[in-house]
């Protein structure tokens, strides 16, 4: 499948998706979404794709923002339209994918960017990194889960913090207050993250889906219970059964 606005490379188990718009610093408009969901569809139904990375074209934004030439003569119904599409079609899907997605920040994640990364379930960030929520200088708040998401990564002053001020953070502060996993030169970016790509790739599909789906309901009634459930599940599935086996065997598990 062709993409107009994002760049896709399978290698071996991993998948990278490459937001492909340098000459607007990567921003995000409806087409680029519509590109990155599309995409996540393709590779999801692909059995040999176990983890995908999502990062941008060049080393200075993986997304600058929102486009906001699209958005700037809305109304509230269309305004409402636009994050409730945005959510439904590729934040919420990124978060609930079967498959882990990893951000690699390789510059600027502003607003509907740092939006998108937070979205992913791991994020590693280049030191030339800069990451923020901008929105309330246009008068606005974050639309694509922003509000929601920061403070379960960062806690809720942070949260309040970051959005009030709208001021960006670089890369090593985002790692101090756990918006990041790791921070590398923007030369190292790409290889650390398919190092720990390749490192997920290969234990068990299956257990990895359900742990998404777990963590996703941590801060929720559910939880517990869900853990449960699919510990119990799993037990009847041949990736345990491998996992055991390959472990009393003394061999690595062929998943």
């Amino acid at each position: 499948m062709s993409y107009e606005n994002i760049l896709l490379k399978k290698e071996d188990k991993l998948s990278i998706i490459t937001i492909n718009r340098p000459e607007s610093l990567n921003a995000l408009n409806a087409k680029t979404i519509q590109d990155i969901s599309a995409a996540l569809d393709e590779l999801d139904s692909d059995s040999s794709c176990r983890v995908i990375i999502l990062t941008g074209s060049g080393e200075k934004s993986f997304v600058a923002g929102a486009d906001i030439k699209e958005f700037s003569d809305f109304g509230q119904e269309k305004a409402e339209e636009l994050a409730r599409n945005g959510q439904n079609t590729l934040f919420n899907k990124i978060e609930n994918m079967s498959k882990p997605v990893i951000a690699a920040v390789n510059g600027f994640a502003l607003g509907g960017g740092l939006e998108l990364a937070m979205a992913c379930h791991i994020r590693y960030a280049s030191e030339n990194a800069r990451l923020g929520l901008p929105e309330v200088t246009l008068g606005l708040i974050p639309g694509y889960g922003g509000t929601q998401r920061l403070p379960k990564l960062v806690g809720k002053g942070i949260a309040n913090e970051m959005i009030f001020s709208a001021k960006m953070i670089p890369a090593q502060k985002a790692k101090e207050i756990g918006l990041v996993n790791e921070v590398y030169p923007i030369e190292e970016l790409l290889t650390k993250t398919k190092e720990l790509a390749s490192t997920i790739a290969y234990n068990s599909p299956m257990a990895i889906s359900k742990a998404i789906n777990a963590v996703n309901l941590s801060d929720t009634d559910k939880g517990f219970e869900t853990e449960i459930k699919y510990f119990g599940e799993l037990f009847e599935m041949d990736d345990k059964k491998e996992g055991v086996t390959a472990f009393l065997e003394k061999r690595k598990p062929n998943f």
